[in-house]
């Protein structure tokens, strides 16, 4: 990676990325301890917050992984790492909740899912091919048009972390509102499902973070060279 004094900038977004991951990986491993008082799985919690809301058509199924829980829109399936789908913990409930909650935000027409999901094609695009076009656009002058370009593209990028932001705290503000309404945790439980949901997100912020300051740290590079 190319190196000069701009590179400062990505400090706050390296420290703010290993605190998250220490956030996500001890709030859930500590709440992956504790067992739900309603015993339920993470599996019977996203399908019973999938009927009552009559989206029987939605499918839940386990996948390897740790923490490769998602959903998936194009096929309208909820994936499951196997500890969340058959854990019983308020760190597997709490996931699974999450999860059905992006179902929901699908079902409603939730307009930040639905504009981030219009930005995956050319978010891809700018994380795979605008870093490349930076670099040979920072080594090779004669190809410093590169630079920009590679940089027009990485916005895509960025832009998308920035609207992931208010999906997955929706999801999140979903799934604990889901949780007490149908009574899958108890009063004393919120505050353990809400760190983990907590600490899941923070994941997000350090990510749209580091988008941002590497997209600052790119424009600041540009303009020096055109300084020159």
């Amino acid at each position: 990676m190319y190196f000069d004094s701009t590179m400062v900038l990505l400090i706050p977004a390296i420290l703010l990325s290993l605190y998250a991951q220490f956030k996500i990986s001890s709030s859930y491993k500590r709440y992956s301890k504790v067992r739900a008082q309603s015993g339920l799985t993470g599996a019977q919690v996203a399908r019973g917050i999938l009927n009552s809301n009559g989206l029987y058509d939605v499918r839940v199924e386990p996948i390897g992984g740790r923490l490769s829980d998602h959903y998936d829109p194009r096929t309208r399936i909820i994936r499951l790492s196997e500890d969340v789908y058959q854990g019983s913990s308020l760190s597997s409930i709490a996931v699974a909740a999450h999860e059905t909650g992006h179902a929901l935000q699908h079902a409603a027409g939730y307009f930040p899912m639905q504009l981030r999901s219009s930005f995956v094609p050319v978010a891809n695009i700018g994380s795979g091919a605008g870093p490349i076009l930076i670099m040979v656009g920072l080594f090779i002058p004669t190809y410093g048009w590169l630079l920009e370009l590679g940089i027009f593209a990485f916005a895509f990028a960025v832009l998308f972390q920035v609207i992931t932001l208010p999906v997955e705290y929706n999801a999140s503000s979903r799934a604990l509102s889901l949780l007490q309404e149908g009574r899958m945790i108890g009063s004393d439980e919120v505050r353990g499902a809400r760190s983990v949901l907590n600490a899941a997100a923070l994941t997000y912020v350090a990510a749209a973070l580091a988008a941002i300051l590497q997209l600052v740290r790119f424009i600041l590079i540009a303009r020096g060279r055109s300084d020159d």
